[in-house]
Parts: C-alpha cells; structure tokens; sequence
C-alpha cells in the first residue's frame, strides 16, 4: 500500500472548546509534523461558541488546557501560537456558516493555501445533523481544493437515526468524502491484525472452522460512568460500545481476504460479515449491571447510586453475546463477544481458540492432558501477541505445561502512535481504510436494533467483578490469561 502525500490544509475543528480538542485532537495534529515534509502545513481553526474568546484567548486557553491533560510536549506552544485560529459562530447557521467561509478563504490566502479543508464534527450527536445542513446549505461542503468530513460516533441510535443521518450527509457529501471515526480502528494492535493474518501464511490457513473452536472477544473497562451518566443512562453498554467497536473487530476477524489492501476492498468485506450474521436469540445474550462491590482501594458504588443515574433504570453496563457467522469459513464457530463497565481491570482481548488434536495421546489417571492452542491478541494495555501451546516439563511422570510465545510491542518497539495520531494522518493523507463505511453502520444496526427493545433481564453483578455469574456460565471458554474464569 502506497502512502498518500500530506498536503497543506486546514483543519476545521467545530466544538474546538471541548474536551476531545485539548486532550486527543490538538496533540496529535502536533505530532503529526514529524510525518510531513517540512514545506507542509497543517493550520487549525477552532470553531466555538464563546464569543470571549479570539485568536489569542484561545490559543492561550489550549496551551494551558493541553499542559493540564499531560499531553504537552516539547514545541507545542510555539506550534500552537504558529498554526492555531479560532472562530466564534453558531455552527448550526447557516449565515454564520457563510462568515465561516469567508474565514477560511481569508486565512488561506494569507498562507498560500490550496483550499484543502477536513471540517471535525467534535460536537454532541444531537447538533450532527443541524451541522451537516448549515454547511451543505453555506456552500462548505465543497471548496477549491479536497474537502473531508469527519464524523465522530455514535453514528445514529439505532437504525432509523442512521439512516437518518445517512441521507443527510449523502445529500452533501459523497461517501468517498466522509470519515466516520472509530479510535478503536486506530490503535496498532487492530491494525496489525490484518498484517498479521495476511502475511503470515501459518496463521491465514487455520483462520477458519476446520480449525478454529471459538473465538472471545473481550472489552473490559476498570472504571464506572463517572461524569457520563447524562448521557450513558439513555445510551448503554450495546450503544455505546457493541454496535460500533465491537462489531468492527468482529469484521475484522472474521473478513475473507481482500482483493487488495486498499479501503473500498477492506470495507467491502467488513461489510460481507456484518450482513452474514443474524440477530442473537434471548437465550445468546446476557445484559447485567454493576451493583456495590470492591477494588483494590475500596468501595465502589453501584450503577444506580451513580450522580445522575435514575433510580429505576434499567440501562444495561454489561453485555455478553455469543454470535455467530454464516460463511463458508466461519460455519459452526461461535463468536463470544462481551463488554463491560466496573470489571477488575481495563482490558482489551481477542482469543482464538484453536481445535484440539482429533485423538488424545497424552493421558494421566484417565484425563488428557492437551489443552487447546490459543493465539491471544492484546489491543490494550499491554499491545500484543501470544500463540500458547503445550510442552512437556521436565521429569517424570509425563506433565505437559501451557505456555507462551510472545510478542510486545514495547519491547520492539519506541512508541506507538496514539489512534487520533493515525487516524488524523490518514484523513490528511485522503486513506479511508480505517474508518466506517455507511453500509457498515447500517449492517451493524440491523443486527443489533432488535436487542434494544422488548421486556429483557438486566442481571445485577458487584463492581469489581467479572460480571454476572449468567454471562460466564453460558458464554464464557477459558483461554489463558484472560482472567475471567473457565466455565464447562
């Protein structure tokens, strides 16, 4: 795959006073430098609604907000001072978006730029699509260079807003225009799954049923809602991280080889899973919901003690569901999928479990003693990989030992890139691999939708734990390290 050329720009970034601005957005456009040729310039211009703010009071408040984040680093303030403008307007208007425009317009001929513009959507989902109207209606959805539009998620609530939303940017936009952003798709690790499965032929010929037994897909979050109940309390667990997230790594498990490693070839068979596989039945899914617990400094309050959470919810803070993918490859394999909040530590795993030999050889007292192979693949916090497989220990009588052959990153290599430091790179650079196809989030809707509805069961479990005893006595197969306990 040929990298694209970062061309001069401006990036555009509505909801500039935000949170994600000062923590993720800014640094990593920072960061970005290093990567360009040196006659290539990025300018950012931050749009808001503060009106006591300007050029300078915004600069000076986004040094001393990325300063607080533990982000800054050498040279971003002289950066910011030399690439960072801001703009006061009501981002839903239409005659502010005008005056927008002209911003722009004015700030590129002062620089000598092409027109080339990304405009970042960092506001809530709510003012998407006012947004999207304003700019399509002002003319900004097209300029005298390139213009890309990126979407943060959650792309609709279930499938009627997304197709919603759909319609809205199609009238504007054409898809090849548009970059729905999923930092999961960023980090390495989910990266490197591809590379990893397509370069290496041992492992491309067992990714499939004749010799994989399930595979366990697990995002395990230590921490609770904290300020987020607002909003968590009307999205959930199956919102907020199993429609999108979790069903991209799906796809990308379990995709066909692409015809080429270009986006339009990667997406399409992102696609071709997510419409391969049915709605889980009541009796695949488990939905729980953190009570009082433990950790290792002290209590943890429950989901309904939570500042702002309703005494009655029933909003769900775990989901376990086991899937499965009707292909030619996958046929018979189940996909164990789970999720949760308030669980022992911040995890983020994919397990494949492999077939054990037809016929055991190695017995003792009347028990096997082979345990299935398992290629675990670590996205966060510790990125890596580790193939485990049996070996004898020393001595007798016969005892055969689980262990691993590994691979981290840290050890090979300096740093990894954060995932907005990729992913800005790849808007840039115009490489759409890496973010989500209309189709997708549509496919993605129309398996899940059905879940959200009905008279469904939200099983209680305590902070700390590894969530309701129903996920892991129905879902759950052991692989090593895990951590959630094997079930039979």
């Amino acid at each position: 795959m040929t990298l694209k050329r970062v061309e001069p720009s401006v990036f555009v970034i509505l909801g500039a006073t935000g949170d994600l601005t000062k923590r993720k957005l800014v640094p990593a456009l920072f960061r970005l430098r290093k990567y360009v040729d040196p006659g290539t310039r990025t300018f950012v211009l931050g749009v808001g609604r503060k009106p006591e703010l300007d050029d300078d009071a915004f600069r000076a408040w986004l040094k001393e907000a990325v300063a607080e984040t533990g982000e800054a680093e050498d040279g971003i303030d002289q950066w910011i001072d030399q690439h960072v403008r801001y703009h006061c307007m009501e981002e839903t208007d239409v005659s502010s978006c005008r005056s927008l425009g002209e911003r722009l317009g004015a700030l590129e001929e002062e620089q000598d730029l092409p027109g080339n513009r990304s405009f970042y959507l960092s506001l809530p989902p709510s003012r998407f699509v006012p947004t999207i109207e304003a700019l399509g209606e002002s003319g900004l959805a097209q300029s005298p260079g390139w213009t890309h539009l990126v979407v943060e998620k959650p792309f609709g609530r279930d499938l009627a807003s997304a197709q919603a939303l759909n319609r809205t940017v199609h009238r504007w936009y054409d898809e090849s225009q548009i970059y729905r952003i999923d930092h999961y798709l960023g980090k390495e690790t989910v990266q490197n799954l591809l590379v990893f499965r397509l370069a290496n032929a041992i492992f491309e010929s067992l990714w499939n049923r004749s010799h994989v037994e399930s595979v366990q897909i697990l995002v395990a979050e230590e921490l609770g809602v904290e300020t987020r109940a607002g909003y968590y309390d009307k999205t959930g667990a199956l919102r907020d991280m199993v429609q999108n997230h979790l069903a991209q790594l799906v796809s990308l498990v379990a995709m066909e080889v692409p015809a080429t490693i270009d986006a339009e070839s990667i997406r399409y068979e992102k696609i071709k899973v997510l419409r391969s596989m049915s709605t889980p039945s009541a009796t695949d899914v488990v939905f729980g919901q953190y009570g009082p617990g433990e950790n290792g400094s002290g209590p943890d309050a429950g989901y309904l003690d939570e500042p702002g959470v309703g005494v009655a919810s029933t909003t769900e803070t775990y989901v376990s569901l086991r899937l499965a993918v009707d292909s030619w490859r996958w046929q018979g394999v189940p996909f164990y999928v789970r999720t949760g909040k308030r669980l022992p530590k911040r995890l983020t795993q994919i397990a494949v479990t492999f077939r054990q030999p037809p016929v055991c050889l190695f017995e003792s007292m009347g028990s096997c003693l082979l345990h299935s192979n398992v290629l675990l693949i670590t996205l966060q916090p510790d990125e890596g990989f580790a193939l485990y497989f049996d070996v004898k220990a020393p001595g007798e009588p016969l005892d055969l030992r689980t262990l691993p052959l590994s691979f981290r990153y840290e050890d090979a290599f300096e740093k990894i890139p954060d995932a907005y430091e990729t992913l800005l790179r790849d808007i840039l650079e115009g490489d759409q691999t890496l973010f989500v196809h209309s189709d997708e989030v549509e496919a993605s809707w129309k398996l899940f939708e059905p879940l959200l509805g009905g008279d469904r069961e939200v099983h209680r479990y305590p902070a700390g734990s590894w969530g309701p005893e129903e996920a892991t006595r129905h879902f759950v197969r052991g692989a090593p390290e895990t951590l959630q306990p094997a079930s039979g």
